[in-house]
């Protein structure tokens, strides 16, 4: 330790309770009975100002595609993020925050701030969100380079900052939702709770009574319900089968897409704020099997194929080379063709849903 300066008060009453075998902050948090949910699909994109390209130094950024605006966080800022419910030596403590008694006291080093505290509920008077929330305070005004500052950020369910008297933008995200509210914090702690007005879906798809498996199945989501006029907002693409996806509370069309061809359906669903809706899409395919053959059905087969799938009025429904190709293909009749060596050959087919089928083309 260097001579001339005094260990701070928040370091001695470490090495105290390390001497005395207490638990440390970790311990006490790997300790608690904290509730979980699944863990949701990435945010989208704020609606604050658009913002100038990306400095050259550190940089933050939200989850959400490349027109998400990006923020930049200053050089030597230290965000300050106390975990809210883990110690209750090491946070501070705000009158009415959900089982944090007490009054409020920031650690020295952080005299000069306010302490401020959040929440958040899935609708008004609804139950706490416990978990997949991530929480950013930005400074309100943009830099010359048109970003906002980053200050402090936490994934916490109920997080408690340490901010300085002024103006900030809060920005909190919950899977696709995502809320933005402008914060003037004075010298007198603050607690807000934040209305997300938002649920979730689980979506699944079934071929009759079997349920479809995860890798050939996946769903696009969009803002509002197929005969609601307007165009389409894509929410999220290829969201894999049996994950749980927060939404905000409303209708949402979803197209279900069953392997690589033209296996898709189609349907609206209503989410409810706080609430789980379990969709399950049932389609009306199967899988089939291309196979050229020498001579008759049941010949040896030949490889290097070029294969085209048409449906009856010469739509174009797949194209594949090899020699065993499989599809996935929507209840329906179809005709097969296949090139070998500058000839020709073909079969019409008919597939119906849920049943398997093996199509033999025979070169004769």
């Amino acid at each position: 330790m260097t001579a001339g300066r005094s260990p701070s008060p928040l370091l001695i009453a470490l090495a105290v309770a390390a001497g005395l075998g207490l638990p440390t902050a970790p311990a006490l948090a790997q300790s608690l009975d904290r509730p979980t949910l699944p863990r949701i699909g990435p945010a989208p994109s704020t609606e604050l100002p658009s913002v100038a390209p990306e400095p050259q130094r550190r940089r933050r950024h939200m989850p959400g595609g490349a027109a998400t605006p990006f923020f930049t966080l200053p050089d030597g800022a230290t965000p300050f993020t106390p975990q809210m419910g883990i110690s209750p030596l090491m946070i501070p403590q705000i009158p009415g925050a959900p089982g944090v008694p007490g009054t409020p006291a920031l650690p020295p080093q952080f005299a000069d701030r306010t302490a401020v505290a959040f929440d958040a509920r899935f609708r008004q008077g609804g139950q706490y969100v416990r978990e997949g929330l991530h929480w950013r305070v930005f400074a309100d005004q943009p830099e010359a380079n048109g970003a906002f500052a980053l200050v402090a950020e936490s994934r916490d369910p109920a997080p408690v900052f340490a901010l300085r008297p002024g103006a900030y933008i809060l920005h909190v995200a919950f899977g696709t939702f995502a809320q933005t509210r402008r914060l003037r914090i004075t010298g007198e702690p603050l607690r807000d709770s934040i209305v997300l007005n938002a649920g979730a879906v689980r979506l699944v798809g079934r071929v009759g009574e079997a349920q479809i498996r995860n890798a050939r199945l996946s769903f696009d989501i969009y803002a509002g319900g197929l005969f609601d006029g307007g165009e389409p907002r894509l929410v999220m693409r290829q969201v894999p089968a049996g994950d749980l996806v927060a939404l905000a509370e409303g209708t949402y069309h979803v197209v279900s897409t069953y392997g690589d061809a033209n296996a898709t359906i189609r349907a609206d669903i209503r989410i409810r704020a706080g609430q789980v809706t379990d969709a399950t899409i049932q389609h009306r395919a199967a899988n089939v099997n291309l196979k050229l053959v020498q001579q008759r059905e049941g010949g040896d087969p030949i490889g290097n194929a070029a294969w085209t799938v048409l449906t009856p009025g010469g739509d174009v429904i797949k194209e594949s080379i090899g020699a065993y190709p499989s599809m996935v293909l929507q209840e329906g009749e179809y005709l097969a063709i296949a090139r070998h060596e500058g000839r020709v050959f073909n079969r019409r087919f008919n597939v119906e849903a849920g049943k398997d089928l093996n199509v033999e083309v025979v070169a004769r």
